[in-house]
């Protein structure tokens, strides 16, 4: 990834911040102001786990703002395409809150994506976050998609009742066909989990369902009618479980912990699920549940709209529906 002359330092009028790439010796300042990000949920932050990571990281840059040789904010931009940036991770010290810390880094990053090519940045944001979303649309970000989790269980002997209607293929090509011209695509503006990072939405393509077909799995629902669904596996992985799991999760393995073992637990991602109707839903469902338990996964997740249907299907056919919707702004960068 090359450098360029937009990803310079930033300053903000009247004041010593300034914003630069980030740092190896940032790391402890950032633990610092990262150390209570989320005081009133039951889950630590991440980012100084991953920070070095970051670093490391190609086709992406770390932003950092300093107060004099103090950093006091961070904020990552990858590229998931040759047009598609993705932004993530901000966060600022407490004690510079409401300084305009958080515009600092995001025009930096702006800037350095457009001069990367990218023509449009998204971030995601969890639906309690009040102060993340003020920020974003402070920042530039408009409203974009919101989606939510499908949680079913993995179960090696998966069925459903409409085997005389109902089939499940793995052409990649039958899953495309579904997804061009459903109505996932449409609430979801053509958005799926990113192949290329993870916590991330880019917009699905043919090719992402062929090697999907070629490295993980897909799958399409089919009748005598045509395509009735889809899905894919983006990715799977295998995790610490801390303190009750990722925010929103359940604390399944709090008494394991206590005891000083180490719990983990595989989860199997999902780009994303479109279906016709319930009976569509209760099919495409039961193939990711035998393909979950196929890899030896604890746990899916799984990418659907957030609409009273696609909600209510899911709880309806009881396949386990996350406690919030997530919502995806964008941000144009053409005019830059």
């Amino acid at each position: 990834m090359g450098d360029s002359n937009s990803g310079g330092d930033r300053s903000h009028a009247g004041t010593d911040l300034t914003v630069r790439e980030a740092r190896a010796d940032d790391y402890d300042d950032v633990v610092a102001f990262t150390s209570d990000t989320w005081a009133d949920r039951k889950t630590g932050d991440y980012l100084p786990d991953v920070f070095h990571d970051w670093l490391a990281k190609e086709d992406a840059r770390t932003a950092i703002a300093v107060d004099g040789d103090t950093a006091v904010g961070i904020l990552q931009c990858a590229l998931l395409s040759d047009r598609e940036a993705w932004l993530q991770g901000m966060r600022v010290d407490p004690e510079y809150r409401g300084r305009g810390v958080g515009g600092l880094l995001v025009e930096h990053l702006f800037d350095w994506a457009r001069s990367e090519g990218a023509t449009v940045a998204r971030n995601m944001v969890f639906s309690w976050n009040q102060a993340g979303l003020g920020q974003s649309r402070a920042t530039g970000f408009e409203p974009t998609t919101e989606f939510r989790w499908l949680q079913p269980d993995p179960t090696a002997d998966a069925d459903h009742d409409a085997h005389d209607r109902l089939g499940v293929t793995t052409d990649p090509d039958v899953a495309w066909r579904y997804w061009q011209e459903s109505a996932a695509r449409d609430h979801l503006r053509g958005l799926a989990l990113s192949p290329e990072e993870s916590w991330a939405v880019r917009e699905l393509t043919r090719e992402d369902l062929r090697e999907a077909d070629d490295e993980t799995a897909v799958f399409a629902v089919t009748s005598d009618e045509g395509a009735r669904g889809m899905t894919f596996r983006v990715r799977d992985y295998e995790r610490e479980v801390e303190g009750g799991g990722d925010v929103g999760e359940s604390d399944d393995n709090a008494g394991a912990e206590a005891e000083g073992a180490a719990a983990t637990e595989r989860v199997a991602e999902y780009g994303v699920g479109a279906w016709a109707d319930a009976e569509a839903l209760e099919t495409l469902v039961a193939a990711i549940r035998r393909d979950a338990a196929g890899i030896g996964a604890d746990r899916t997740r799984v990418l659907i709209p957030e609409t009273a249907r696609h909600v209510s299907d899911g709880a309806y056919r009881r396949a386990g529906i996350s406690d919030h919707p997530d919502f995806v702004l964008s941000a144009d960068l053409a005019g830059r």
